[in-house]
């Protein structure tokens, strides 16, 4: 095998095929290693007069280049170090554009972040109409900005407006979507995309490219003041969806503008310039550290070397909202064929509805065939009895939160399907440990914690109690995998880790509505923070009764620190259960547009006169300090296996926010002797429920870090 990862061959035609092919790799990604194998094949080619144009192909089977290796960014020690890498893939890629014949780049399979920007360097792209083929620059989801020329490229290819709205939010296309912008040429079998690319590479050099603009868009992008508009608009919606929390944005628009106003070159040093600064800057490290615990993760079992048995048929016990949407990610992601079960046949097929919904809209927006619809709804099947369930591997129960209800569940899948199956639990507050005591094979149940919505929210919590198999655990994790998701595996015990610490986060937005914090207030503070909604909003989206029921849970289970304010039951016997039946914190019925005005009638119900004392620092600070508290004890106790998977749980379950890297990298931030004085100046005020864990105050006393 080469050493090389990249090599070229003259063809027949007089064109010169390019093959990228990182050895030992399933993925081709970008280092900057391979800036001067680049440029000497470059160079060869440029010397040879008999070329008449250049094919780039990936000699990966699946993927045309995937991305920069963002490892390569842990060794810059300042901005400037990462400003030299950018630098030099400037320099890198101009060679494409020197070259005296027309280059091609034929994608097959992701063409991401800087595998685009190879791509925009070339002067025709072509691509396989494959659903494996998605292009897109995500680096902003990095905290960082497309450092290979894509803030030039990008716009110059597709417009402005259009540029910015991929780039800010790091959105990834499918190839009919890119090729109605313009991004690529065409789009065509895989079979044909090296012969398609070498009929565009005899062309000859494309000159400038004209976006295909039309109506008002090309009015805006003909005029600078136009574009100021553009800009600001921009910069505007930007704003809106991260509160200015994340400083890719501002540099992104501003190295567009650059480019724009002042040309290329002066935009490729501002590119850059921003690159490096958003290197060194600590969201982009929380940001990044986030990439890398996923990507560790996906290699992970739960269960040491245990290897995961394989899942050939699922069934989910209940109908209803939970239900169906883990029969939908069961059939439409792992592509398993799910059996539902329900009492009533309403209940399936409502069930079938929720899946049904997603697959049509796809027909009707067409991604995929009627054909394909009907494939894919035909892995799910219904019953109201035990029937056809025998040779299930798994069962995901989505009942009511009711001990004795589970414990029936138990007995009856263990009389009806096989030894092996495993009965995962999707409960939200019960220990599985009480719900495996009615089991007779104790060490096949475990509980699958998901959140809703189920398609939509990345984490499941995998929790194990003290008989449940490892066998269990490695299988449980990779069937999770196989539905999209994020798993981690925490132990057993009341709320688990996810709903444990947001259950002082909601206690306290609660206490504070009761001490006369207006409502909205309180929610701009927390989204202001970085949370994606406000506590109170969350409250009415989840279902005031569903926080009643887990409180007496978590307080029996847990201790008096969980004592839920009186604000749930005055709610409750005012008959305010949220957006479940339009009465809650917000109007519901509101006719007017934008965000849901407050219902005023809710202070009358709570009997408090709002009258917000506090700064919106101040709310933050005080929602945020117990969750950040008992995220520390969850790890003591062992709840959690590792201050990794506490920030991914976090993350991914509740919205904690990602530019912060999650409460352990949160409070590392912080410093735990900081933590531990705000946590004791509140408990002077209001009690033990903001003492500080025994493990955050030797932190502080030993100044201690979770991560390095």
């Amino acid at each position: 095998m080469s050493d090389k990862t990249f090599s070229w061959h003259k063809d027949d035609d007089q064109i010169a095929v390019i093959t990228m092919d990182v050895p030992g790799e399933s993925m081709n990604t970008l280092r900057d290693s391979f800036n001067d194998e680049v440029v000497e094949i470059l160079a060869q080619i440029n010397a040879d007069s008999s070329l008449k144009g250049a094919v780039l192909v990936s000699g990966k089977p699946d993927s045309f280049i995937a991305g920069a290796d963002i490892g390569m960014l842990a060794a810059c020690e300042t901005a400037a170090d990462a400003e030299a890498i950018s630098r030099t893939g400037h320099g890198v890629l101009a060679k494409f554009a020197e070259l005296k014949i027309p280059v091609v780049a034929a994608i097959h399979g992701p063409c991401l972040g800087g595998g685009l920007e190879v791509a925009l360097a070339c002067d025709y792209r072509v691509c396989s109409d494959s659903p494996k083929t998605i292009l897109g620059l995500p680096e902003s989801q990095l905290g960082l900005l497309p450092g290979g020329g894509g803030t030039q490229r990008l716009p110059q290819i597709v417009g402005v407006a259009k540029g910015l709205e991929l780039m800010l939010a790091g959105k990834q296309l499918r190839t009919k979507q890119a090729k109605k912008l313009g991004l690529v040429e065409e789009a065509v079998p895989n079979s044909v995309l090296l012969m398609v690319a070498k009929k565009w590479a005899l062309k000859g050099k494309r000159g400038k490219v004209t976006p295909k603009l039309a109506g008002i868009s090309k009015a805006l992008e003909a005029t600078a003041v136009g574009r100021n508009v553009i800009y600001d608009q921009a910069a505007k919606a930007a704003f809106k969806k991260t509160q200015g929390n994340y400083p890719a944005v501002a540099k992104i628009i501003e190295a567009v503008k650059i480019g724009r106003e002042q040309g290329m070159e002066a935009g490729l040093q501002a590119e850059s310039k921003g690159f490096g600064e958003l290197v060194a800057s600590p969201e982009s490290a929380a940001l990044r550290s986030i990439f890398f615990a996923t990507t560790a993760m996906k290699k992970e079992t739960g269960a040491g070397d245990v290897q995961p048995a394989k899942i050939n048929k699922a069934m989910v016990l209940g109908g209803g909202l939970m239900g169906g949407g883990i029969a939908s990610v069961t059939a439409l992601k792992a592509k398993v064929p799910a059996r539902i079960k329900d009492i009533a046949e309403p209940g399936l097929q409502n069930a079938l509805a929720y899946t049904y919904k997603q697959v049509d809209q796809r027909v009707k927006r067409k991604q995929i065939s009627a054909a394909q619809r009907d494939k894919q709804m035909s892995l799910l099947s219904t019953t109201t009895q035990y029937d056809g369930v025998s040779d299930v591997d798994i069962v995901v129960e989505a009942v009511f939160e009711d001990l004795k209800l589970k414990h029936q569940m138990v007995k009856d899948v263990e009389a009806n399907c096989a030894e092996h199956t495993i009965f995962a639990s999707n409960t939200s507050s019960l220990p599985i440990g009480q719900i495996a005591a009615a089991a007779a094979r104790p060490e096949n149940v475990i509980g699958l914690h998901y959140f809703s919505p189920v398609e939509k929210m990345p984490l499941v919590e995998v929790i194990a109690h003290d008989k449940t198999s490892p066998q269990t655990i490695a299988t449980t994790v990779e069937f999770a995998k196989k539905q999209g998701k994020t798993p981690i595996v925490v132990q057993d015990g009341a709320g688990f880790y996810v709903n444990r610490i947001l259950a002082l986060y909601m206690n306290e937005a609660a206490n504070l509505v009761l001490e006369g914090e207006p409502i909205e207030k309180l929610d701009k503070a927390l989204v202001k923070f970085g949370f994606p909604v406000g506590p109170v909003t969350l409250l009415d989206e989840v279902g005031i009764d569903v926080g009643a029921k887990i409180a007496p849970i978590l307080l029996n289970e847990l201790g008096h620190r969980f004592e839920a304010p009186s604000a749930f039951d005055k709610l409750l016997a005012d008959d305010r259960k949220g957006k479940k039946n339009g009465r809650g914190f917000y109007q519901f019925n509101a006719k007017k547009k934008g965000a849901k005005p407050v219902d005023e009638s809710v202070y009358q119900v709570l009997g408090v006169t709002p009258d917000g004392k506090l700064s919106a620092e101040q709310l933050a600070e005080r929602c945020t300090v117990q969750m950040l508290n008992e995220a520390v004890r969850c790890l003591e106790e062992g709840i959690i296996a590792s201050a990794r998977d506490g920030d991914i749980g976090a993350i991914f379950g509740i919205g904690f926010p990602p530019f912060l890297g999650g409460p352990f990298r949160y409070i590392d931030s912080l410093g735990a002797d900081s933590l531990v004085a705000t946590l004791r100046k509140y408990q002077q005020r209001f009690g033990e429920r903001f003492e500080p864990c025994d493990k955050l105050v030797a932190m502080a006393e030993s100044g201690e870090r979770f991560h390095r």
